[in-house]
């Protein structure tokens, strides 16, 4: 495996895989991005790299990183005993700047954040997150460390944002979710069989938790497993035609669950979380 810093398409650094040439393409300043994963010769991530140099705009593709929160607040408003923080959907991980590093003994690729300045503003707390990628056979696999570095016990919510290339919506056939989802747009409680059939409508789910949920895209002859291991075991489903992409997002917590405390998370002071997952290609 090597990493290397690469200035086109656009400045990343690329993972490689020698002998497979299955590779990634990671950008640190914009949110430790995964902008593409090539496997077998296949694009498996949608990626818009129009919007992606509008840096003005939410990024439409890849896999943004999702930290200290997944989804949104009431009002952008975080309530604490220490006060009131605003903090934005998803929060900021997807917005800042990682480090990124090779692992060399282990094949694969460190990417780092820890709190700063900016983030003690909006998440007063001292945090590490450390994420392992590594490539493997047909797949992708994750490890995430989140570490409170605190004097105090730190909230939290984790998830990835992955947007999965579908030739067809109308075309595309998601598996291995539970019964009953919650609406995003009302939430509402849904039959899950009913809203996937409106999946090149345009669908905003969450379900779970499941073990594995596996996309089929019935053109291409391929699937895409989703494994997951809890607490971060949920999953968003997400469409938004007329892109060709599904987004099968892996979540510990639902929207507000830091306020709610539906699956909530908490660190004490110097404790450490292990989240894992990873995204399996087959025929």
């Amino acid at each position: 495996m090597t990493l290397t810093k690469k200035d086109s398409p656009y400045t990343h650094w690329e993972y490689l895989d020698a002998d497979t040439e299955d590779r990634l393409r990671i950008v640190p300043e914009r949110g430790g991005l995964i902008t593409e994963w090539r496997c077998n010769g296949q694009e498996i991530l949608y990626f818009d790299s129009e919007r992606f140099q509008q840096k003005g705009k939410s990024v439409r593709g890849g896999i943004p990183i999702l930290f200290p929160i997944c989804g949104n607040l009431p009002d952008d408003i975080l309530h604490l005993e220490k006060g009131d923080f605003i903090l934005r959907q998803h929060g900021f991980a997807r917005d800042i700047c990682w480090q990124v590093q090779s692992v060399n003994d282990q094949n694969a690729v460190l990417l780092s954040l820890s709190d700063n300045e900016y983030t003690r503003r909006i998440y007063p707390y001292s945090f590490l997150l450390e994420m392992e990628i590594r490539l493997q056979k047909d797949a992708i696999k994750f490890k995430i460390i989140v570490r409170n570095s605190s004097k105090d016990i730190m909230p939290f919510s984790f998830g990835l944002h992955p947007y999965f290339n579908v030739m067809d919506l109308k075309k595309a056939i998601i598996k291995g979710l539970q019964p009953t989802s919650t609406n995003h747009l009302n939430m509402m409680e849904v039959d899950t069989d009913e809203e996937l059939k409106r999946i090149s409508e345009g669908i905003d789910l969450i379900n779970g938790p499941s073990e594995s949920v596996t996309l089929v895209d019935l053109l291409a002859g391929t699937c895409l497993q989703v494994q997951q291991q809890e607490p971060m075991d949920l999953t968003v489903v997400w469409t938004d035609p007329p892109r060709k992409m599904v987004c099968l997002e892996p979540w510990t917590s639902p929207r507000e669950s830091l306020i709610s405390g539906e699956r909530r998370l908490y660190l004490e002071p110097g404790a450490n979380q292990e989240l894992n997952c990873s995204f399996r290609v087959f025929h």
